[in-house]
């Protein structure tokens, strides 16, 4: 049975190979000749000859039936986790006559499904059939697939043939992105840095509050706390801070410790967590840049147009835990440090913060203890949005 199976499926490739039905008739035929031997009756040799007739007409007509057939596959749209893709494939006849009977089989990798299969029943000359189909998605990342496969058994169906076109897929998923109504991580940073004054000697505000700059009409979706009550006491609607942060003359940079080793459910958090911080700041209007150890420094920016973030999800789409470290390392930036390992957080730079992924152990305090810079510990059994809204905690 070992030897069967790769023999048929080489068959099937480059000519063609008998099916199920193929076997019984060419066992049929054999039969029917040995009893012509020994018997000498002409009907008994005609039937097999007919029988074996059958069988060469229909090994020969399978593969010449897709000669003529070519396949395109249109662009993949990116899609977020848990969405479907979209996934095309034009199907051309460039022969006058039609094609009937046809299989596609789209070889898909397998941490995304199985092969997707579709049966057409004809194919008319000189036109084209189109094949829209749509993927479920799980988890983030890139997938590239190369292969599709055209299987035929027409017209009877005695023999099955079957060949690959290369036809190449590159498919996106983006990372999660949480709706956070607030992130302390984000809206504290530079708290250090404003307590210093301004040029004219005045103590500017914190962070957490800011420069206020103007007063406008309340949106859905602004936080609470930056609603000026006496205001809106005064002209009967909510009325909102427009703030200026302080960030010490520094971008935002969200960094991930993908060089570092983690739990695989614990990194696909921190990716979760490192979209949603980025798409927090751009939604606060704030200069954030993305680190990872692979790529270094991606910055991407909406401009009202979500292709402006592309970059960066696909930076976030592509990484891996325990990436080869190719981009110099931060020392001089104050981060959002998102990590696995205690042990970074005592040579982060002035004013970062931190998201740590470690459950609150004796000898995790030992590491941290005299640490000053604020952050979140971050239970992996509890969900993720929540926790990354929550106070800062300084250890």
């Amino acid at each position: 049975m070992k030897i069967i199976k790769p023999l048929i499926s080489w068959l099937e490739t480059r000519a063609s190979a008998p099916a199920h039905s193929g076997w019984v008739l060419m066992g049929i035929a054999i039969c029917f000749f040995g009893a012509g031997i020994n018997t000498m009756a002409g009907w008994l040799y005609a039937i097999s000859g007919i029988s074996f007739a059958l069988l060469v007409v229909a090994a020969v007509l399978p593969p010449r039936s897709l000669v003529g057939l070519s396949i395109t596959r249109l662009p993949i749209q990116p899609v977020s986790a848990g969405d479907d893709l979209t996934i095309e494939l034009e199907i051309q006849n460039h022969t006058q006559q039609s094609v009937s009977l046809l299989q596609v089989e789209d070889v898909l990798p397998f941490v995304l499904a199985k092969p997707i299969q579709k049966a057409i029943e004809t194919i008319p000359g000189k036109s084209s059939y189109r094949w829209l189909y749509y993927q479920p998605t799980q988890r983030r990342g890139i997938y590239r697939w190369h292969t599709v496969e055209l299987s035929t058994g027409a017209p009877l169906g005695l023999f099955w043939c079957r060949r690959q076109h290369e036809c190449a897929a590159t498919a996106i998923v983006y990372p999660t992105v949480l709706p956070l109504t607030t992130c302390p991580l984000v809206d504290e940073i530079g708290q250090e840095d404003s307590t210093r004054g301004d040029p004219r000697g005045r103590p500017l505000q914190t962070a957490t509050t800011g420069l206020v700059r103007s007063l406008r009409p309340y949106r859905i979706g602004d936080p609470t706390r930056l609603i000026h009550w006496r205001t809106s006491a005064r002209y009967g609607d909510l009325r909102v801070r427009e703030l200026e942060i302080i960030t010490g003359g520094q971008e935002i940079i969200i960094a991930l410790d993908s060089e570092g080793n983690w739990q695989a459910e614990n990194f696909e958090q921190a990716v979760i967590a490192a979209a949603s911080l980025y798409f927090y700041a751009q939604k606060q209007q704030l200069q954030v840049q993305l680190w990872t150890a692979s790529t270094g420094l991606i910055k991407g920016d909406a401009c009202g147009k979500p292709e402006g973030l592309r970059p960066v999800l696909e930076t976030l789409a592509a990484t891996t835990s325990q990436e080869d470290a190719s981009a110099k390392q931060l020392e001089s930036y104050p981060l959002v440090w998102l990590t696995q390992n205690p042990q970074t957080l005592s040579s982060l730079p002035q004013g970062s913060r931190w998201m740590l992924w470690q459950n609150i152990s004796s000898e995790t305090e030992q590491v941290v203890v005299n640490w000053d810079y604020p952050g979140i510990i971050i239970q992996s059994e509890q969900a993720l949005q929540p926790q990354m809204q929550k106070p800062l905690r300084t250890l």
